[in-house]
């Protein structure tokens, strides 16, 4: 993963501002494709790193890419597309996470250009959530400590909800932020099932939103 275009200007802009940036070769340790990113891959290992299900002497033949793609799904914590045709790996790999229960991302683009086509098309069919910034990747993943107009605790009264929804609430509180279905469960200790019912209810009084990703929050 050191192809021209966004993978390599993402692995630089990572190794820029000192953050750690992770190569998914689609052929052996013992090859850097393509050549010309070697000085790039070299400063790599020292914030981040390569890995590979290839041994030693695998080329980078094409029909090595799209298993490769699987472990790039499985590594991340979001998948963004910023730029795909109708059909290529990053398509495969937008499915994959997806089929993985990533939160999968991609940047709109004009309709009548060819590399906007994929991320339009993940858009429309719901496969991917819309993208037009980094704050909507930080909003909607929690990354960001403070969400848009917060919640004012004192407008809640929690003794009219059930002793798990008034958990689930508070959890909201104290993260102010969005959580993930999983996470919700997770520290509650509630079951999905239980879990989807009492996420309805409280969307349904008013209580919490439901935001792209798999997330809720607050309303």
């Amino acid at each position: 993963m050191l192809a021209y275009g966004i993978d390599i200007h993402a692995h630089k802009a990572a190794l820029k501002n000192e953050l750690p940036t992770i190569a998914v070769f689609g052929n052996g340790l013992d090859t850097l494709y393509p050549g010309q990113h070697r000085e790039t891959a070299r400063k790599m290992l020292d914030r981040g790193g390569w890995i590979t299900e290839n041994p030693f002497g695998t080329k980078p033949d094409a029909h090595n890419f799209p298993a490769r793609n699987r472990i790039i799904a499985g590594l991340c914590d979001a998948l963004i597309v910023v730029e795909a045709a109708e059909k290529g790996g990053a398509l495969i790999t937008a499915e994959i996470a997806n089929s993985y229960n990533k939160d999968v991302f991609a940047v709109p683009g004009p309709v009548d250009m060819p590399f906007s086509a994929g991320c339009n098309q993940l858009i429309k069919t719901n496969k991917a959530n819309l993208l037009t910034g980094v704050g909507d990747l930080e909003y909607l993943m929690g990354w960001n400590s403070a969400i848009p107009e917060p919640h004012r605790s004192g407008q809640l009264q929690l003794h009219l909800l059930s002793p798990e929804e008034q958990q689930i609430v508070r959890l909201l509180q104290e993260k102010n932020a969005p959580v993930g279905v999983d996470e919700i469960s997770w520290r509650t200790g509630i079951p999905q099932g239980t879990l989807a019912s009492l996420l309805l209810t409280l969307e349904f009084n008013g209580s919490i939103k439901s935001l792209p990703g798999k997330m809720y929050g607050l309303t």
